[in-house]
C-alpha cells in the first residue's frame, strides 16, 4: 500500500476507533508502538519506519495531534480532507463540564 488512508470503526452508529494508515511495504507488520502525550499511538515496522496512527478516542480527536505524532515520525502533515470523517465527530465533553 503506498498511500495514507484514514478507517474509522463504529459501533452503535459511533465512532469507537480509528487507524491512520501511512505507506508500507508487503508483509509490514507492527514492530513496536509509541504512546503520545495526546493519546495517540504511532506504530512502527521493525525497520523503525513508521505505518500507522492509532486513534484510540475518535471523540478527542484533533488535526493537530495527528500532526505532531505525523511529524515525530518524520512523516508529511495530514490535512483536513484526509481525515474529514474525524473532523465531524462532536466533541466528548469533560465531566466537569
Amino acid at each position: 500500500m503506498n498511500s495514507r488512508y484514514l478507517e474509522v470503526t463504529y459501533r452503535n452508529g459511533k465512532p469507537l476507533a480509528a487507524y491512520f494508515y501511512l505507506p508500507r511495504e508487503a508483509g509490514d507488520e507492527s514492530e513496536h508502538s509509541e504512546r503520545l502525550p495526546s493519546g495517540l499511538v504511532t506504530d512502527f515496522a521493525a525497520d523503525g519506519r513508521a505505518i500507522g496512527v492509532e486513534i484510540p478516542s475518535p471523540s478527542s480527536f484533533t488535526l493537530s495531534a495527528l500532526n505532531e505524532a505525523l511529524r515525530a515520525a518524520n512523516m508529511s502533515e495530514a490535512t483536513p480532507d484526509d481525515v474529514a470523517p474525524l473532523l465531524n465527530i462532536p466533541k466528548r465533553q469533560s465531566a466537569a463540564e
